[in-house]
């Protein structure tokens, strides 16, 4: 049996009623937390969708950040002829794309590559490690003083969510690294666009390096928003402080010309309906999960190679599996990681395991949102912070690479069966084609209707322009 953990820890959802249990938040229904991280600005909200974007997009997006940075030459971009003191060990693998190959490392990837684009040649990596560029497209420190950039799916989450929704928009699983530098933050939208994240770490383990586990600390209780389910609060208690609260607003309502109080009845409303409606709670309920699909997650009982410390096992795997549930729930944008590439040491034996792991989960992704009919409409994504260095270190390590890096995009009716750029023949770097994170994000945005270079505000009201940096890939368009 799976249990979910919203604050408490609670049996799974099956049999959960909507007229028996629910309160959200540290302060239930009635407080601020969760309403308040739901509100959007109604008074000032961007309008998101463009119809001038022509042709089929997708309405849903799943990124998928391979903590640490993977190397690009032991997984898309093999290079059997670079020099032997920097040349993978992991042969080449044909696909079933004439003229594109993988390493031996990705064999089920190589079946579907008529489905994937690989992008070889990414450049402007931050250096930074944590999952903010590619979250965002952005540097750290582009707008740091109003608060820096926002994640795509915060402005997703700004722009598109409505007090009807009874899921939240934006769902943030990612673990480690991601989890601990905030990697998914709203930015200069401010705290009503944050992500929803929840409590999944006694599902799944990413043990965390010491200097992390002191910076999550630090951090506080604040840095992380989850629901909690209470069964010893019946709904007609909350529908009581719902209405209490409200009666309290309007004294305050009258006060407000602006309206803003009203909208944030809306906002209350909107927690309500995403926790009473039941969706969430179901998808997030593995143990609904029909037992041939949770086996077609399932990897084989060992890989090669060595499973650092910081690494994830086997049932890392089960987190794409969620992914899919959440988006066939509606949920539009949905962020999970994978680790650990950060192959300082022993990098060969380490992606003897990781490789084959991230390989067989992308695929089994893949392949069951094609099977449902949501491959059409949803864009993945996987790529990492950056690259690793061509060059092995004298502890059988890979080092950071920012100056190439990788990714692996498919769904959301993107062209198919593509590579995009090329590197040096120690894949250290770009000589083709050189696609920058911002270019991605834009393109990613465009999947998703929302005009990149459209203008959203800040907080205070002042204008920037969503994407001022980088275009849509022209070959994804």
């Amino acid at each position: 049996m799976i249990q979910f953990e919203f604050g408490n820890r609670f049996q799974n959802c099956n049999g959960l009623s909507r007229r028996t249990f629910l309160s959200a938040g540290s302060s239930a229904i009635a407080g601020i937390n969760l309403p308040f991280l739901l509100a959007n600005d109604s008074l000032g909200r961007e309008m998101g969708l463009n119809a001038n974007l022509k042709g089929k997009r997708a309405k849903s997006l799943i990124l998928i950040h391979l903590d640490g940075g993977p190397p690009q030459m032991d997984l898309i971009d093999p290079k059997p002829n670079a020099p032997s003191e920097v040349r993978s060990p992991f042969s080449p693998m044909s696909t079933n794309v004439p003229g594109i190959q993988l390493t031996e490392l990705m064999p089920q990837c190589a079946k579907i590559a008529d489905r994937l684009v690989f992008i070889r040649s990414l450049i402007g990596s931050d250096g930074k490690h944590h999952a903010f560029q590619c979250q965002s497209g952005y540097h750290e420190k582009d707008l740091q003083a109003i608060g820096g950039r926002p994640a795509i799916g915060c402005v997703v989450k700004h722009l598109q969510s409505t007090p009807q929704d009874t899921v939240p928009p934006f769902i943030d699983l990612m673990q480690g690294r991601p989890l601990v530098r905030n990697s998914a933050r709203p930015g200069f939208l401010g705290i009503k666009s944050k992500p929803f994240r929840p409590d999944i770490s006694h599902l799944w383990h990413r043990e965390l390096e010491p200097g992390m586990k002191g910076e999550l600390q630090r951090l506080g209780a604040g840095h992380k928003t989850e629901l909690r389910l209470n069964s010893n609060l019946p709904s007609e208690r909350v529908n009581q402080r719902l209405g209490l609260l409200q009666s309290l607003d309007r004294f305050d309502r009258s006060l407000d010309p602006s309206g803003s109080m009203i909208a944030m009845d809306q906002f209350h409303q909107q927690a309500f309906r995403v926790l009473t409606s039941g969706e969430f709670s179901k998808a997030m309920d593995l143990d609904r999960e029909d037992p041939k699909v949770i086996a077609s997650y399932t990897p084989p009982a060992n890989f090669n190679g060595t499973q650092s410390v910081t690494s994830e096992g086997p049932d890392a795997i089960l987190k794409f599996m969620l992914a899919r549930r959440l988006i066939e729930a509606g949920v539009r944008v949905v962020s999970l990681s994978l680790s650990d590439f950060d192959t300082h040491s022993n990098n060969n034996e380490r992606m003897r395991n990781l490789g084959p792991l991230f390989d067989f989960g992308f695929h089994a992704l893949i392949q069951d949102l094609d099977s449902r009919g949501l491959l059409e409409t949803t864009t993945v994504l996987a790529w990492g912070e950056f690259g690793r260095t061509p060059k092995v270190n004298d502890k059988g390590g890979r080092d950071h690479w920012p100056n190439a890096s990788m990714a692996i995009m498919a769904g959301g009716g993107l062209p198919e069966g593509l590579v995009i750029g090329a590197t040096d023949r120690e894949a250290g770097r770009v000589t083709e084609r050189p696609v920058s994170f911002a270019d991605v994000a834009a393109t990613l945005y465009r999947q998703l209707n929302i005009d990149p270079q459209m203008m959203i505000h800040d907080q205070t009201g002042r204008p920037h322009m969503l994407m001022s940096e980088g275009s849509p890939i022209a070959e994804l368009t």
